[in-house]
C-alpha cells in the first residue's frame, strides 16, 4: 500500500510540476477574428499550445501599428500580423524588433469598399475622398500607400482603425472608402449594402508577396529563444490543423459565433493554399526596394541587417 501511495503521490507531483512548467507568452494581435490572425486563439482553444508547454495571454489591437508599438515597448512579447513595411521601418530606426515568421502572403483577404449607392466606382474616383487604412505601419497602410503611387491618386489616406469602425463610418457617410477582411463584411456584401472597389491584390507591389509578419521584442527573443521556438512549433501545427482538421474550423466558428459554412467560406475564398504559411518571407528583395519607394525606409536594408531582423526558427 505504501508503494502504491508513493507512486500516486509521485504521479500527482509530476502533474503539478508539468502544470507549473507552462510558460506564459503575451501576444498583441491585430484585428480580432480575421482567419489569419486567429491561429493563436484557435491553437489555444484546441489544446495545441498547451501541449507545447505554453499559455497565451492575448490582447487585440486596431491594427499592426498598435501591435508593433506594444512589442517595441516590451508590454507584450510577440506581435501577430504586423505589416512587413512597418517592421522594416521600425528596425531601420533602431527599434528592438525581430521577425519570427511570415504571417500572410498575398493580399486577397483585404478589400476596400463603399456604400452601395456611392458614386465611387473605382479607386480612380477617390479624389479628395477619405481612403481608409487601419493604423500607421500596418499592411493596410502599406497597400493604401501603394494604391496612391500606382494609380496616382489624389485621395486622403486616413488611419481609421479596425473593420467595425470603418463600417460605421462608411454607412454614416463619414468615410468614403473603408476597408475590411472576412468574415467581417460578408453579410453586408451579400445583402448588397456595400460594394467592393478594390482588393489588396490590386496593389502590384503586394500581390504574391508577404504582407504581414509575426514579430518579437528583440530582448525577449534573445533571452527566451526556447519559448519562441516552441511557440512556432505550436503555431505551425495549428496552421496545419486549420486546413486539415475540422475541429479547428469548428473552434474558429464557435469563437466568432458564426456558422461553420461562413468560416469555411472565409478560409477557402480568401486564404487559399500557402497564404498563411509561416516558414518563408516571400518576395523579400522586392519588398526591401518597395519599402524605400513607399517611404517606409530611407534606404534599402542590407543583407546583414535582414539576417539580423529575420530570425525564423527552423521547422
Amino acid at each position: 500500500m505504501r508503494l502504491k501511495f508513493s507512486a500516486g503521490a509521485l504521479a500527482l507531483a509530476v502533474t503539478v510540476s508539468t502544470a507549473q512548467a507552462q510558460d506564459t507568452v503575451k501576444l498583441a494581435i491585430g484585428q480580432r477574428g480575421n482567419w489569419d490572425t486567429s491561429v493563436s486563439e484557435i491553437g489555444q482553444r484546441v489544446g495545441i499550445f498547451k501541449k507545447h508547454g505554453l499559455v497565451l495571454e492575448m490582447v487585440y489591437t486596431q491594427g499592426a501599428g498598435e501591435t508593433q508599438q506594444a512589442v517595441i515597448s516590451g508590454s507584450v512579447n510577440l506581435g501577430i500580423a504586423g505589416g512587413i513595411m512597418g517592421a522594416l521601418s521600425a528596425y531601420s530606426k533602431g527599434a528592438p524588433v525581430r521577425i519570427i515568421s511570415a504571417e500572410t502572403t498575398g493580399a486577397k483577404d483585404l478589400y476596400w469598399y463603399v456604400k452601395a449607392d456611392s458614386p465611387i466606382k473605382s479607386l480612380k474616383d477617390t479624389e479628395g475622398k477619405i481612403l481608409a487604412y487601419s493604423t500607421n505601419g500596418s499592411s493596410t497602410h502599406g497597400i493604401v500607400s501603394a494604391f496612391m503611387k500606382q494609380y496616382d491618386l489624389k485621395a486622403k489616406p486616413t488611419a481609421v482603425g479596425g473593420p467595425a469602425v470603418n463600417l460605421t463610418g462608411v454607412m454614416s457617410g463619414q468615410i468614403d472608402v473603408g476597408w475590411a477582411a472576412p468574415p467581417f463584411g460578408l453579410d453586408q456584401l451579400d445583402k448588397g449594402e456595400i460594394r467592393i472597389v478594390a482588393s489588396g491584390n490590386d496593389a502590384d507591389v503586394f500581390k504574391g508577396q508577404t504582407v504581414r509578419v509575426n514579430i518579437a521584442n528583440a530582448d525577449y527573443y534573445k533571452n527566451n529563444k526556447d519559448i519562441v521556438v516552441r511557440y512556432m512549433k505550436a503555431y505551425r501545427e495549428t496552421v496545419d490543423c486549420m486546413y486539415k482538421d475540422e475541429r479547428c474550423l469548428k473552434a474558429y466558428a464557435e469563437w466568432l459565433n458564426i456558422s461553420e459554412a461562413k468560416a469555411k467560406r472565409t478560409r477557402d475564398e480568401f486564404f487559399p493554399g500557402d497564404a498563411i504559411n509561416p516558414d518563408k518571407v516571400v518576395g523579400l528583395e522586392t519588398i526591401v526596394k518597395d519599402a524605400v519607394d513607399l517611404k517606409f525606409t530611407s534606404q534599402p536594408l542590407t543583407k546583414e541587417q535582414l539576417m539580423d531582423l529575420i530570425q525564423i526558427p527552423p521547422r
